[in-house]
């Protein structure tokens, strides 16, 4: 039986916490949160990040979760709350399924990704090459 990406994304949905861009704005603002931009270095040159949010490209997410893992970063073992985000809402939405399941707590996504952010008109940083 085949899976599709919204087979997928439908299972990581109904199982995770979706965000809005104004609460993840407050909860950035009071500091509660880790924010976590999984997009290619590529997109974050082109477009910017949200301001404080540190870079886990999406092909290496587990392996700097986890603290067996000689990639692990210690940023993933600091007691917060990870809201992850991309440019959609998609690999952030997959990305947060993987950390939950992989026992990083509590976890969050931004619904609609950078996207969101950017058109709700909440700050940007650029990012150098």
């Amino acid at each position: 039986m085949k899976v599709g990406y919204r087979q997928l994304l439908d299972a990581a949905n109904a199982e995770i916490t979706t965000l809005g861009a104004a609460e993840v704005r407050d909860l950035a603002d009071r500091g509660e949160i880790q924010l976590v931009d999984l997009r290619d270095r590529r997109e974050l040159e082109r477009e910017g990040r949200i301001p404080g949010a540190f870079h886990c490209p999406r092909g290496m997410l587990e392996f700097w979760i986890d603290p067996e893992s000689p990639y692990h970063k210690p940023v993933f073992a600091e007691p917060r709350r990870f809201v992850f985000y991309c440019a959609s809402g998609w690999r952030s939405a997959l990305a947060t399924k993987a950390a939950q399941d992989m026992g990083l707590d509590p976890v969050a996504h931004l619904g609609g990704g950078f996207t969101a952010w950017r058109e709700a008109g909440f700050p940007v940083e650029p990012v150098s090459k």
